[in-house]
């Protein structure tokens, strides 16, 4: 059994049971557009937020445990929403198109060498001119927090370098699990580009 379904046995801790809060302001801002994908999506609380905002959406992620809770949570509620069990790396297999895809904490995740096979993943399911939203830990927290791996602006930009324009890459934060305490991340907005 994979590590990620292992997590979802018990609440793993970044399950907080809300959307993050930089997705909701994200959703406000009116930046969250047409047809939505969320990878690495959890138990869909990002998802649900973006469906419960107007958004045909649909969340995947590569634990199926995740994904049946997220199934559960949606289930008899009239939202627009499908959940997949689904690899991040390889979405074109899902020969679906969106206008914006989220990513809440799974690009820390991803190794060097999956990178850039990630940022192919994304590209071939995001319409041109379509956006992607990057959430993910900030090299900025403390050497000896534990948690993910830490990742730096370079690193962003590197990683959507060929096929994008990266718009944005700011500071923001991670709500946990834990009242008052947030993780230090970068929040990163890249474009497809249509060449």
């Amino acid at each position: 059994m994979h590590f990620f379904d292992r997590a979802y046995e018990g609440v793993p801790p970044w399950d907080i049971g809300r959307p993050q809060p930089e997705f909701v302001r994200l959703c406000e801002r009116g930046e969250i557009v047409g047809r939505v994908l969320d990878v690495g999506c959890g138990t869909g609380e990002n998802a649900i937020h973006f469906a419960a905002n107007g958004h045909p959406t649909w969340g995947i992620d590569f634990a199926p445990k995740a994904i049946r809770r997220a199934q559960a949570k949606v289930a008899g509620r009239d939202l627009a929403i499908t959940f997949r069990v689904g690899d991040a790396l390889h979405l074109q297999a899902l020969g679906e198109r969106f206008d914006t895809i989220t990513d809440c904490g799974l690009f820390h995740t991803l190794s060097d060498a999956e990178r850039p096979i990630y940022a192919s993943s994304v590209r071939s399911a995001l319409r041109a001119g379509g956006r992607l939203f990057v959430l993910c830990f900030s090299n900025e927290e403390p050497a000896d927090w534990g948690g993910p791996r830490r990742v730096t602006r370079e690193e962003l930009r590197s990683a959507f370098r060929d096929g994008w324009k990266v718009r944005s890459i700011d500071p923001a934060r991670f709500a946990v699990k834990d009242p008052g305490t947030e993780g230090k991340a970068w929040r990163a907005r890249a474009d497809r580009l249509e060449v």
